[in-house]
């Protein structure tokens, strides 16, 4: 008991036992103890003894119920002797008893009496009321409350079988138990069904098995300042009929025998919170244990659970590891500062195009607008526009139209730019051969209707192959629980890798023909020098693709959606500016420059 760290100590013994156990406690001082008595010494007077109190004091303990019985201090008041009646075995008691408290003799018949005796003669007339004897005192009345129940319990027993009408019986034949005939197992059968209140407020019943429902009080030792000693009644606990133990307790009533002055601890190991389980201390008693946190992605949501439980796929638990909050979605959201930036520079590229627009359109007449097929160049400014608005589809939570629309969009946008600068270039090329001697039949295949009908046949193409990207294996919505543990990735699966790679195929063969076509016309003289920017502005185009391809397979999430809007951005800024930079500049900075003769000079000069 003293290398335990348990301090709460439960003895289950006689009181004779008791006193040898507590002969060592106090030798070896064994305090701060809280005892836990079973009823065969709860009450033991020898107990309460000054040397034994602060080691048992606040000992708690269980009593057979205390109980009054009315009538009874009367009833033992009226208690007489009688010298009439004959001699019997119940009266030889109350004699006894008699001579016991008033210190005296009944004369017996035979007796005979002498007179040198210093015993006085009992009369049966003295009085037990100014007596103090223990046998008036009524104030725990515990075995003999038992013995009140069991009467009185009997005597209900044998009411409820004179109540018995003939043939509603509960005996073969509906028959009735009579008093003269009574068997012992027809009493044993009424007993059972017995169920009545006592004075005291007690129930009083049976179980199936013929058990009373137990009853009993919850006693305390408290040790007084004055070094006096009390065994007070703190509680009560009690087996009702619904088969429910009730334990009431005055708590304020206990009186604690060490400080602070409340109830004890005495645990191996304290209660694991939620968020944790318990796990075994190796070779130590069952109620040793650590408490370890649950991992992430496993609660437990009680106290002293065993083990954690996972979460479901889409959830993940929370920081305190004690319930499953569901997982938050990761995607390109317009709320954040990178979907906020990429919506503000796809919003500026749109604003920017619209302004180019209305540049070239309020100087449509020019030469500087006119040269090289205007139509061209309003056609490469609304693709323009259209890629840099397409790109706002890949921002936002991914849906089956976003994801659907999203490549679509992009492919046959870029398609179109494309393929307007790859016939610009050829136009600048055949324009240049018509100039020399011999070469004036080239321009017939280069004609405005070929120019736009080229331009329809490719967009064309790459028209058809979305489709049959769409029909076959189109791009679909997919949360993805398997990258990140805590949280969900909502993505655009492609759905076909090969319609994917056909899509920025395409785009990719277009802008190399055209990037090669400008570089041999890059030489040209300068009034047909377009091609020069276009072989920068393809250099620009294809440099952020080849980049993109790496960065986007080891981009994950929304990270890859952003690569690819910066692609989109990157290169649609790039054919921007170097198109119609250098055309804007000198429509509006050097208007001196925006006339035929001065373009035609400068192409006669180099000439």
């Amino acid at each position: 008991m003293d290398k335990s760290t348990s301090r709460v100590v439960i003895a289950f013994a006689h009181q004779s036992n008791m006193l040898n156990l507590m002969e060592e406690v106090v030798r070896q001082k064994m305090t701060g103890l809280q005892w836990i008595a079973s009823e065969a010494w709860t009450t033991a007077i020898v107990l309460q003894t000054p040397s034994y109190m602060p080691f048992l004091a606040g000992t708690l303990g269980i009593a057979i119920r205390r109980g009054q019985i009315p009538g009874l201090m009367d009833f033992l008041l009226r208690i007489r002797p009688d010298n009439d009646r004959q001699s019997s075995q119940d009266n030889n008691l109350v004699k006894q008893f008699w001579e016991h408290v008033f210190q005296c003799k009944f004369i017996t018949p035979g007796m005979e009496f002498e007179g040198k005796t210093k015993e006085r003669l009992c009369t049966g007339n003295e009085s037990l009321r100014n007596i103090g004897t223990e046998f008036l005192d009524l104030s725990n009345l515990r075995a003999e409350y038992n013995v009140y129940k069991a009467v009185y319990a009997l005597a209900h027993a044998l009411h409820d079988i004179l109540q018995c009408v003939p043939g509603s019986g509960p005996f073969q034949g509906q028959s009735c138990a009579s008093l003269q005939g009574l068997e012992p197992w027809q009493l044993v059968y009424q007993l059972q069904r017995v169920n009545f209140t006592t004075y005291f407020g007690d129930q009083v019943s049976f179980d199936e098995s013929g058990d009373a429902l137990p009853i009993y009080d919850v006693m305390n030792w408290m040790w007084h300042s004055d070094g006096s000693t009390e065994v007070k009644n703190v509680g009560e606990v009690n087996e009702l009929a619904s088969k429910i133990d009730n334990l009431n307790l005055d708590e304020d009533k206990i009186f604690w025998n060490f400080e602070p002055k409340k109830p004890p601890k005495s645990v191996c190991s304290e209660s694991c919170p939620p968020g944790t389980r318990m796990a075994r201390k190796k070779g130590e008693p069952v109620c040793c244990f650590d408490c370890i946190r649950c991992s992430e992605g496993e609660v437990s949501n009680k106290k002293d659970s065993t083990k954690c439980t996972s979460c479901p796929e889409e959830f993940w638990s929370n920081r305190q590891r004690d319930h499953c909050v569901p997982k938050s979605m990761e995607f390109l959201s317009y709320f954040e500062p990178l979907g906020i930036s990429l919506t503000t520079a796809s919003l500026s590229g749109t604003l920017l195009c619209t302004i180019v627009f209305g540049i070239f359109t309020y100087h449509r007449t020019t030469p500087v607008v006119r040269a090289n097929n205007s139509e061209l160049s309003f056609l490469i400014l609304l693709s323009l526009k259209l890629c840099f608005l397409c790109s706002l589809l890949f921002i936002g939570q991914p849906r089956l139209s976003t994801c659907q629309l999203r490549q679509a969009a992009f492919g046959i946008s870029f398609v179109l730019c494309v393929s307007c600068i790859l016939v610009k270039t050829m136009v600048v090329l055949a324009v240049f051969k018509a100039s020399k001697p011999g070469g004036a039949g080239s321009l017939k295949w280069f004609g405005v209707m070929q120019q736009r009908g080229t331009v329809v046949f490719l967009t064309l193409i790459q028209a058809a192959i979305c489709t049959t990207w769409l029909i076959s294996s189109s791009p679909t919505p997919h949360k993805n629980t398997q990258y990140y543990k805590d949280k969900i990735i909502v993505e655009c699966v492609v759905g076909s890798t090969v319609g994917f790679g056909l899509l920025l195929g395409y785009i990719g063969l277009l802008a190399i023909l055209s990037f090669l076509l400008a570089f041999l016309a890059r030489n040209l003289p300068d009034n047909f020098n377009e091609a020069k920017f276009i072989t920068f502005s393809m250099l620009v185009f294809c440099a952020v693709w080849i980049a993109f391809i790496p960065a986007y397979i080891n981009s994950p999430g929304k990270y890859a959606d952003a690569v690819e809007v910066f692609a989109i951005l990157a290169s649609s800024f790039g054919l921007l500016l170097a198109l119609f930079g250098p055309k804007c500049y000198i429509i509006i900075l050097k208007p001196e420059k925006n006339t035929k003769k001065a373009i035609m000079g400068r192409g006669t000069t180099r000439s």
